[in-house]
């Protein structure tokens, strides 16, 4: 569904990400995993064209979509879920559901936005309530859902756990898996890598900009030398 070739993509003279290559598929997680500051959000933001692609292409759904514009690229099937969530706080759930679906036709956005009740049914005990108002957990199912009603091929979700309780970081994840289920191709950055892990059939490693490390998930999660060497961990729950 997503191809990068020889992807680089930066800040004005400043290259953040280099030479990557990288592929999502539909009906399966691929998580974006390293340090901070590896140029996992300038990725996704890139992908997204909120960051200058420098060099290299970008391919949805085998269709080069490097120099289209952010609009262009959510009609044609990708939709991100960005870090920090920035939901629209004094709008309601209804409201910012109504933003994210702004390019579908209003019959396809009601079809998408029940979808997306059933999703995270918490989302229609509060459909009427300021979104500022909500916890952090629902706040990320509202952004989750909030990129869902572009009716997207690709998802990106860009620190799915940042801030949550446990018990929301689980809901969020059992929904990410569910869409993959649905078809989706997920591609998800993420600072929890015990659930990154477990959860992802593809893992890509940047280091410093560059791609350190590629495997399926079963591999990665028993693969000492990609824990030890590029995440810093002894064991993977």
């Amino acid at each position: 569904m997503l191809t990068l070739e020889k992807f680089g993509c930066g800040y004005g003279l400043v290259q953040a990400v280099h030479e990557l290559d990288l592929s999502a598929r539909a009906g399966e997680i691929t998580a974006l995993l390293g340090p901070n500051g590896a140029g996992k959000t300038s990725t996704l933001m890139a992908i997204a064209g909120n960051v200058q692609v420098q060099r290299g292409r970008v391919l949805l759904d085998g269709d080069d979509i490097t120099r289209l514009a952010p609009a262009e690229r959510t009609r044609r099937g990708m939709a991100l879920a960005p870090e920090g969530r920035r939901i629209f706080p004094d709008l309601t759930v209804a409201e910012n559901l109504m933003v994210g679906g702004y390019l579908r036709s209003a019959a396809e956005a009601r079809e998408t936005e029940q979808q997306v009740m059933q999703l995270f049914p918490r989302l229609r005990e509060r459909y009427r309530q300021r979104a500022g108002l909500m916890s952090g957990g629902e706040q990320q199912m509202l952004a989750i859902g909030r990129a869902l009603m572009a009716r997207p091929k690709l998802l990106m979700i860009d620190e799915l756990s940042l801030g949550l309780m446990p018990a929301m970081v689980d809901l969020c994840f059992e929904a990410i898996v569910e869409l993959k289920r649905q078809g989706l191709a997920v591609l998800l950055v993420e600072q929890n890598t015990h659930r990154a892990l477990a959860a992802a059939d593809r893992v890509v490693v940047l280091v410093s900009g560059r791609k350190a490390y590629e495997a399926d998930g079963e591999q990665a999660r028993r693969d000492p030398a990609m824990v030890d060497s590029f995440l810093g961990m002894t064991e993977v729950a």
